[in-house]
């Protein structure tokens, strides 16, 4: 078995595990994009090293994963930080009708993330390399985005500051984190109160090896205004 097909077998095994029915070339393409990543990483650093073994349930599916608690309303999104394609490129596959940024300041990752839309065929995303708090950003970005996502990347508070010149009116920040968030949110709230509209905290537990969230990650989403 390839790794490709391998890859293939423990995706349609998540899915099934846990209700969720993508079609089978959602489910190729992001096994294709899994192959890319794990070959693409021994030259450039996208994910641990020690993490390759375990690229679909730790990267793919759990990029994945997040559509499960994203509105449906949502059309283009902007990914700070995104690395080697997390989550942006799993979002672009599972929900081809939303259109979406993915941005990193660092030019290997982003030309890495460059190759696998192109060999992917995926019209729905570009990639930026660029910091999205600088003014050429800014400029160019101004009210775009109803989502904003990122994994781990940066604290809620700066979160937020990245965020309101580049949503519209009304938007969401979703951020994947472990850990105690309370005075992470606090920090945050703090200055942005007036513009919180909603604060959700989901659990991200799967079958069958996190039932429990032993992993003990979570999807902050928050939703905003200007």
């Amino acid at each position: 078995m390839d790794l490709q097909e391998q890859y293939l077998r423990e995706l349609k095994m998540l899915f099934w595990e846990n209700s969720i029915n993508p079609d089978e070339y959602q489910l190729e393409r992001l096994a294709n994009f899994a192959s890319l990543v794990a070959h693409k990483n021994s030259k450039v650093n996208l994910i641990s090293r020690r993490d390759v073994q375990k690229i679909i349930e730790n990267h793919v599916f759990v990029s994945s994963f997040l559509c499960e608690f994203l509105p449906n309303k949502i059309t283009k999104f902007l990914d700070i930080g995104t690395g080697g394609g997390f989550p942006g490129i799993p979002l672009a596959i599972t929900r081809p009708m939303l259109r979406g940024v993915l941005a990193d300041s660092t030019s290997k990752k982003i030309d890495a993330v460059k190759e696998f839309i192109s060999k992917l065929k995926l019209n729905n995303v570009i990639a930026e390399n660029c910091r999205v708090e600088s003014d050429e950003f800014k400029e160019k970005y101004t009210n775009t985005f109803d989502l904003v996502v990122s994994r781990a990347t940066v604290p809620l508070i700066i979160l937020f500051r990245y965020s309101l010149p580049l949503i519209k009116e009304k938007a969401y920040l979703a951020a994947v984190k472990g850990g105690d968030l309370n005075d992470e949110f606090k920090t945050a709230e703090m200055k942005y109160k007036s513009h919180i509209k909603k604060f959700t905290t989901f659990e991200l537990a799967y079958k069958p090896s996190n039932a429990r969230n032993e992993k003990g990650k979570k999807l902050i989403l928050i939703e905003i205004t200007k």
